[in-house]
């Protein structure tokens, strides 16, 4: 086996751009102050899971749902041989991350149009208590995400966070994506820094940052 490309640009945007935004957005979620900022980085999650759930559906072959969405019974079987050791890694997502990346398309849209609704004045107060359910829902599944990804590249032997950065990790030839989509990637980096720059509110004043980290 050798280095192939299997992430494609895009994708790989997508995924740190939503750390990032997610991360942005929960720090600055009980902060009255940086509300605006908070709703900008909400509706940057919404419109990048909106991006995801397209790509899955006609994007590169790793990043296509069909392609690691899978049964109950397909994951528990991969986890009971995960514990065995005698899993097998495929190229793509493994049937435990998918789960989780669907948790996390799921929550994130929830959490985006919950958010919504609460700052557009749409629906009663339950509706704040089930935004600030489902983003916390949304944390305790990055955190699994990222104990995962810790855990495969120790078994797998591959550093997978930083196949999420260069796109590569180890398979055949054949099995590499025929494109890296790059200019779509930079479309999509352009919107949202676009976005960013036209909309926050911040942005001439870079003293929100200190009061959200002040506490530590």
């Amino acid at each position: 086996m050798s280095s192939i490309k299997v992430w494609d640009l895009p994708t790989r945007f997508f995924h740190w751009l939503l750390v990032l935004s997610f991360a942005g957005a929960f720090l600055t979620a009980e902060s009255e102050r940086n509300r605006d900022l908070h709703v900008l980085l909400g509706y940057t999650v919404l419109g990048l899971i909106v991006f995801r759930l397209l790509w899955g559906l006609i994007g590169s072959r790793y990043a296509r749902f069909y392609s690691f969405v899978c049964s109950p019974k397909v994951v528990v079987l991969y986890l009971c041989q995960l514990i065995q050791k005698q899993a097998q890694h495929p190229v793509g997502h493994n049937p435990a991350g998918a789960v989780v990346i669907v948790l996390l398309l799921l929550l994130g849209l929830g959490s985006g149009l919950s958010g919504w609704a609460v700052y557009e004045d749409i629906g009663a107060d339950w509706l704040t208590e089930w935004h600030e359910l489902i983003s916390n829902a949304m944390l305790v599944v990055v955190c699994i995400h990222i104990t995962g990804v810790v855990v495969s590249s120790y078994l797998q032997g591959e550093n997978l966070i930083a196949a999420m950065v260069t796109g590569k990790k180890l398979g055949h030839v054949n099995q590499a994506i025929a494109s890296n989509v790059a200019s779509l990637a930079w479309l999509l980096l352009a919107v949202v820094i676009g976005l960013w720059i036209w909309a926050w509110p911040a942005s001439k004043d870079l003293n929100w940052l200190l009061h959200t980290f002040s506490w530590w």
